[in-house]
């Protein structure tokens, strides 16, 4: 059997998401009979059914559910590799430093500051994502390095430094009981009638089951937290973004959270390994808790 091409891929990973051809063939911006066809010689050709088609729609078999989940990983490979050739073609081109907003702040200031000392140093542009966004750009080719958190972020595959130990922090509103205490346990956090505590998607994208609202981004939480809606725990240093209206209580059996720097070890960039020496010399300093 001949080799699959990125082409076909596209075109089944388009019919398997929309579940659709009409759609499909809009979105790739072709006719649908060629669409059609390219799908059923791709079926021919690997001697599998992916699809079934019948008057309610396309649904996919398990034989599609394997393809579709091994297209993904091959597009996304593809389009990393394209851009990676792109950037290291340019000599000119800054290191790409991803980090979730307001994480670590005061650690990247000091990374950033160290690494600028350093002679030849690359430029660094800063990419700040939301929560779980810097593996998916280290893996796309968009970002060269990032600041991630054990055991939260995904870390699969990657080359990794650690960089700080630290502890969580809950998050309350100003006027809220519990904003008073000193120090708090995650059994006192947990279970607060008045606040359920937000949650976070699982690396898997799913949310954990509780009574607390599905958030999706720092700005969205800190003003449900403001409003009164929801609390948090986070890594201590991630305090940087707290509005007025939030409250930060040391949590003192919460789990401590390891922070590296992660790159991908397929990296040959002179640049990038400058700048994890530069982290390295961080390693362990101790971080003062931001205001």
């Amino acid at each position: 059997m001949e080799d699959l091409e990125t082409r076909e891929l596209r075109y089944f990973a388009a019919v398997a998401e929309e579940l659709h051809f009409g759609r499909a063939a809009d979105r790739l911006g072709i006719a649908q009979p060629p669409l059609s066809r390219a799908i059923r010689r791709l079926e021919q050709r690997l001697g599998v059914q992916l699809l079934v088609r019948d008057r309610r729609g396309v649904a996919l078999t398990d034989a599609g559910r394997v393809l579709l989940r091994e297209a993904g990983a091959v597009l996304d490979a593809v389009a990393a590799a394209a851009r990676r050739t792109r950037r290291a073609g340019d000599p000119k081109r800054p290191l790409v430093l991803a980090s979730k907003a307001g994480a670590s702040h005061e650690l990247l200031r000091r990374l950033l500051d160290t690494f600028a000392t350093e002679p030849g140093a690359a430029p660094v542009e800063v990419l700040l994502c939301e929560v779980g966004e810097q593996a998916r750009l280290l893996r796309d080719g968009r970002a060269d390095v990032a600041l991630m958190h054990r055991p939260f972020d995904d870390l699969a595959g990657f080359d990794t430094e650690e960089l700080c130990v630290e502890g969580q922090v809950a998050i309350l509103p100003s006027g809220h009981p519990l904003a008073s205490r000193d120090q708090l346990t995650l059994a006192e956090v947990r279970d607060v009638p008045d606040l359920p505590i937000a949650r976070w998607p699982r690396l898997d994208g799913s949310y954990p089951d509780g009574p607390g609202p599905e958030v999706h981004t720092q700005s969205q939480l800190a003003q449900l937290v403001a409003l009164g809606k929801t609390l948090l725990v986070i890594p201590a240093s991630s305090r940087a973004w707290q509005w007025p209206e939030h409250v930060a209580v040391p949590v003192v059996d919460a789990p401590k959270v390891t922070t590296v720097i992660a790159w991908p070890p397929s990296s040959q960039s002179k640049a990038v390994a400058s700048l994890v020496r530069s982290a390295a010399k961080l390693s362990g300093t101790a971080l003062p808790s931001p205001a």
